[in-house]
């Protein structure tokens, strides 16, 4: 069973663009799939996957090109990184857009590679697991806390109860998960981690140990949706702080984790730096945190957590899907306001917070207070003319439907994004 994908469209608008399109992702989350879908008949397909493909790339990378002349989709690239001056002198001699579509996973170097070997000639989008909109069939656009936006979703979305929201985010986005819905989600997590470190964290010379590196995985699943601190990670570890920082940057090339940077206006005292990690699929983080049951995570410690990061890889993937960079942040200062999300668009902050309840109250109180957001015309501050203003803000919690609240801001139900 195929799950049509928001991204169908982001892809066919690039591959119509440019001689390459490149879609990379983390392992498993459907870009063969998707590709397959979209390929015409006369497109042909090769994966570097198999040995001796891959041996015949590597040692004639020239001849290769002959034999799976474009149009072609080229499968798993980072293996054999010989072929991309080849596929720079093709497309250059024939300037045919959607010429080669290339898949790869974004934690290898020779991702980079492909951007600096073929720049100017290749489109990239990113691929992660499914949204939940994509899992209800509802593909909606990026996100928005426009009100309107929101009551035109109700006219389609589907109303999830809590334990229907935590079954979810229990299993996370995966696509086989949902496409062999009987499949034991602890069974494919404990195989999708084996493959993972055992194939492709073993390509990357910095992780030697792969035990270690499970521990540090499992750790830093442990601590989703909270800011960075490298140190505590190091000693939990029991690594050096060095190299909790250069796995961390690991799982963030790969797609498990995303990183939520903090929104400041030049107001060095008074803000925190540290960005905030979060894994990007709760099914994994789950799976690592040792959750067996969506009954005991909904009920657990870490419920308010799962739920925040939950919406925030909605909220992230929503823009990813749509060829955007996602333009989210977060806000905390030294006097302890914090703003879960923003969004900051058109010169405008959209502020958003999270929480695992139905009557949210008080829950906009810092929309519109923070001194970063105010400050400007002291020295080394932001000019007022650079300020950006304060758009509708939402909560996004487990009520019914969208609520006007206090400033004109608006709750809006988890299941909407």
């Amino acid at each position: 069973m195929y799950i049509k994908r928001k991204a169908e469209e982001t892809v066919l608008k690039i591959a119509r663009a440019f001689p390459v399109l490149l879609l990379t992702g983390p392992r498993q989350s459907g870009k063969t799939t998707l590709l397959s879908r979209l390929s015409e008949t006369r497109r042909s397909y090769v994966t570097l996957d198999d040995p001796e493909d891959r041996l015949f790339a590597k040692r004639e990378p020239s001849v290769f090109l002959e034999r799976h002349s474009p149009p072609v989709t080229i499968d798993e690239i980072q293996y054999a990184p010989e072929l991309l001056p080849y596929i720079k002198i093709y497309v250059d001699r024939h300037k045919n857009n959607g010429d080669f579509w290339l898949t790869g996973s974004r934690m290898f170097h020779t991702m980079k590679n492909v951007s600096e070997s073929l720049a100017g000639r290749v489109g990239i989008v990113n691929l992660f697991g499914l949204s939940g909109g994509e899992i209800s069939g509802n593909r909606f656009d990026a996100y928005s806390t426009d009100k309107d936006v929101l009551l035109e979703r109700m006219k389609t979305a589907k109303p999830m109860t809590l334990p229907e929201l935590f079954a979810r985010i229990h299993r996370g986005g995966m696509p086989r998960l949902y496409e062999q819905p009987d499949m034991d989600a602890n069974d494919y997590f404990s195989s999708y981690l084996q493959t993972y470190i055992s194939r492709d964290i073993r390509d990357l010379t910095q992780v030697a140990d792969e035990l270690a590196f499970y521990r540090f995985l499992r750790i830093a699943a442990a601590r989703t949706g909270s800011m960075v601190n490298y140190d505590a990670l190091a000693r939990e570890a029991e690594i050096s702080a060095p190299t909790a920082k250069q796995w961390l940057s690991v799982l963030i090339s790969s797609g498990l984790v995303a990183l939520l940077e903090p929104y400041h206006v030049n107001a060095p005292k008074r803000t925190v730096k540290a960005p905030r990690m979060y894994f990007l699929d709760t099914g994994i983080a789950a799976h690592l945190t040792r959750w067996s049951d969506p009954r005991v995570l909904e009920s657990g410690a870490m419920a308010g957590a799962f739920f925040e990061t939950y919406v925030f890889s909605e909220i992230y993937k929503s823009f990813v899907n749509m060829g955007q960079t996602p333009p989210l942040y977060y806000y905390r200062d030294s006097n302890g306001r914090e703003i879960d999300l923003i969004i900051r668009k058109d010169g405008a902050l959209y502020p958003i917070e999270i929480k695992k309840n139905a009557n949210p109250v008080g829950a906009t109180k810092h929309f519109g207070a923070p001194a970063a957001f105010k400050s400007g015309g002291g020295p080394g501050e932001t000019p007022p003319a650079f300020k950006p203003s304060m758009g509708t803000g939402n909560v996004i919690c487990l009520t019914n439907e969208p609520r006007p609240i206090a400033g004109g801001h608006w709750t809006a139900p988890v299941w909407l994004i």
